[in-house]
Formats: C-alpha cells, structure tokens, sequence
C-alpha cells in the first residue's frame, strides 16, 4: 500500500466515531480495528437500522486495511456504508467515511471534489479539512495542502491528525528535523490503546531517521513499532531498507518476503526482487521481477497502481525506456507531486531528452524535498546537459544524506572525479 494509507493514520480519533457508538472490547488479542468492527456488528445485531454502526463497521474495516494492507476490506467498507446511507441518505459522517474510502483507492480527484463539497456543507470540520490535504499533497498542490494542514491546527491546535500531517508537508518542504518534532509530539498524544496509530508514526520517525541516514535510530524505532505491531507492515519495509543499508542483503531478503506474504502486492514484489538481486539471488530476482511487471500492468491504468515501480523497472532493469516514458505521461496526467515529477523527469531521462528531463526534476527538487535518489537523479540529468558543476553539487548533496539512493550518487561523483583527473 502507498504512503496515504499512512497519512490517514488516526483519523479515528478526530472523527469521534469509535467513541461515540462502538464501545471498546476488552479483548487484548484483536487489534484496534477489529475491536471496533466487532463492537459495531454487535450493535448491528441488535438493531439493524443503525446506520451510524454501519459508519463506524465502515471506518473500522478501512482502518483495517492499513492495518494488514488488504485492499478487500475496503470493498466490504463500500459495502457497509452504502447500507448506511440506505437507512439515512447523504449522511454527513457516512459521506466524510466516502472521501477516506476515494483516498484510499487513491481516486485523488474525486476525494479532492467531494473534501470541498463537504467543507461547504460544515466548514470548521478537522478531518474535511484533514482530507483536502491529503488530497492536495498527492496532486502536488502543496500550497493548497500546507493552508489546510494549517487549518486542522488552527481549529483544534495539538490534534494528531493535523500534526502527522503537517509533519509530512515539512519533509517534503526539506525540513526533518521540525518533522521529527511533530511526530514524537503526535506519538506522544497517541493513546496507549491505539497500538496500530503509534506503530505507525514510530515507523515514520524511523524513516525519517533513515532518509537522514542515522541508520542505529532508525532500526531502533523500527524495532519498537513491530514489538507494538508485531509484523507490521510498514515497519519490515523500513527495517529491510536498514539492512540493506548494513548489506545484509539476505536478511533484508527475509523481511520482504514475509512483508510481501502479508501484502502481495505489485510495489512490494518489486522491492523483493531488487533485494534479491543485492542477495546475488540473480534467477530469483530475474523471475520476482518478471512477476512483479505482469502483476503492474494489470493495474497500471488503475487510481491504485505501481506505475512509480514500474517505471523504474523499465528504465533501470528492463532496459525499456520507451515502455518507462508511456507509463510515466499516464501517470503525469493524474498528478504533479514530487514523486511523480520525478519519476517522468528518470522516464524522459532515459530516452535521451535531458532537457525535458531537467525541467521536471527542478520542478520536483523546488518543492524542498531532501531525498537521496531524487538528488542523484538531478545530477544525472544535470550531468547530461552539461552542467557539471550543478551534477556536482546534487550528487554530494544525495552523498551527504548517507542514505538509501545515496550510494549510486558516490559512485557517480567517483566516476565524475575520475573523468576530471585523466583531462
């Protein structure tokens, strides 16, 4: 699942549903959603026109597929809140569970349209406002996104929801440290029952950790999140790119296999299979990846898709730059933000048009996002508009960053150094 299944993280608590009509179950085995799905099907069996149970069965069973990364539970979500508005037609908080459900599908669009209808119909709501920016973020709307992060704070200041989110604005704005900040301070708030919520901004601290490559930290933080979560998700994805870090490969290996047989989805294949080609597992990688595009191009036309993947997949493994530039102005046409900025400036860039390439990598890097395979890819392609000095400077900037993508980037300067030397 991509990153807005986190950044709807503890919504829950903000929409006050659990704790309006569901009760909590003591029962310590099942985790928080399924706590919640259990106490809602009970109230639905002893009255079955209780629409505001089918709401909170709704908002629990998408929570649970963050939980385990099964999209299925979103279709039964669908399923709960279409009784609801059977029993109460166009129901406000039955609507506001609508917008989750259209972002976590990833239909950005549409979540961004119905985010502003409800703001018309209440507009001091925290999470409408919660849900336009998360929406705006993954449209590349930042300006658009970081006003309605701040209105969450402005209505309710130190609420969860507009921390974790305005943590996020400020990783991508360049600045970790005050992102750092804003977690702890949400992980601080988060309470001890919501186990799932603290795994997850544990996990969040300890990819920022990563991305800044203080590599101990980070495994430490992982560690926490999987003793809160055992098997999280999340967590092994990070805890694989750690050990990667250590180049222990075959470890990383076994966290993404048991991550992948838990998730079997397309995104999490293709990380196996570059983990495997680390592991020196070549026959293994080669049929993972093979896997891996068959299973990308089902969804590629799709909201919720792999399309980031799989363009690095054909421009970096499979040597298909044309197939990486056709995926990537499908993908352009849906969204501006700056992952998908610089996956079509890596897809232009393999097809030898470097100065459309550099326009869309300088508009990804003006945001202020700090990311090391971003910066190595603005030096590759600064490199091949013959601008060496700003190659230069992009490279040491991912070097610097001692993080994942930061190693391709040294080994570029190194070549770079050399070529200088011998003239």
């Amino acid at each position: 699942m991509k990153r807005i299944l986190a950044l709807l993280a503890l919504v829950v608590v903000a929409v006050g549903l659990s704790a309006q009509t569901v009760p909590s179950s003591s029962e310590p085995q099942l985790s928080p959603a399924e706590r919640t799905m259990a106490v809602a099907r009970k109230l639905l069996e002893k009255n079955s026109k209780d629409f505001e149970a089918y709401n909170a069965l709704a908002l629990a069973l998408s929570r649970r597929a963050r939980e385990t990364s099964d999209v299925s539970f979103y279709l039964q979500a669908e399923d709960a809140l279409k009784k609801s508005f059977e029993i109460s037609p166009a129901n406000f908080d039955g609507e506001r569970i609508q917008v989750w459900l259209l972002l976590g599908k990833h239909e950005f669009s549409a979540a961004l349209e119905a985010s502003q209808k409800l703001r018309q119909k209440m507009p001091d709501d925290i999470m409408v406002y919660g849900f336009l920016t998360d929406a705006n973020v993954e449209l590349g709307n930042y300006k658009d996104a970081e006003a309605a992060a701040q209105w969450m704070l402005d209505l309710r200041p130190g609420n969860i929801p507009g921390m974790t989110r305005a943590a996020y604005l400020r990783e991508l704005f360049g600045d970790i440290e005050g992102s750092l900040e804003l977690m702890n301070m949400a992980l601080q708030s988060t309470p001890p029952n919501e186990v799932e919520d603290a795994a997850w901004i544990t996990t969040q601290m300890a990819h920022l950790k990563l991305a800044t490559g203080q590599i101990d930290e980070a495994e430490k933080l992982c560690q926490r999140a999987l003793s809160l979560f055992p098997g999280y998700h999340y967590a092994l994805a990070n805890l694989a790119k750690i050990r990667i870090q250590q180049k222990q490969y075959g470890e990383a290996v076994g966290l993404l296999r048991q991550r992948y047989s838990a998730a079997p989805h397309a995104e999490n294949l293709f990380d196996l299979a570059e983990a495997l080609q680390l592991a020196g597992k070549t026959a293994e990688a080669n049929q993972a990846f093979a896997e891996f595009e068959q299973k990308s191009l089902l969804e590629t036309n799709r909201a919720d898709n792999s399309n980031h993947e799989l363009i690095t997949y054909y421009a970096d493994f499979a040597h298909r730059p044309d197939r990486a530039l056709e995926v990537a102005q499908r993908e352009i046409e849906r969204r501006h933000d700056v992952f998908t900025l610089d996956s079509y400036a890596w897809a232009l860039y393999a097809n030898g048009r470097y100065s459309e390439a550099r326009q869309q990598i300088e508009r990804a890097l003006s945001v202020g996002i700090r990311d090391a395979k971003i910066f190595r890819h603005g030096g590759e392609i600064a490199l091949k508009c013959g601008d060496v000095a700003s190659a230069r400077h992009s490279f040491q900037q991912s070097i610097e960053l001692n993080a994942p993508g930061s190693k391709p980037a040294r080994l570029a300067l190194l070549n770079l150094n050399r070529q200088a030397t011998r003239h």
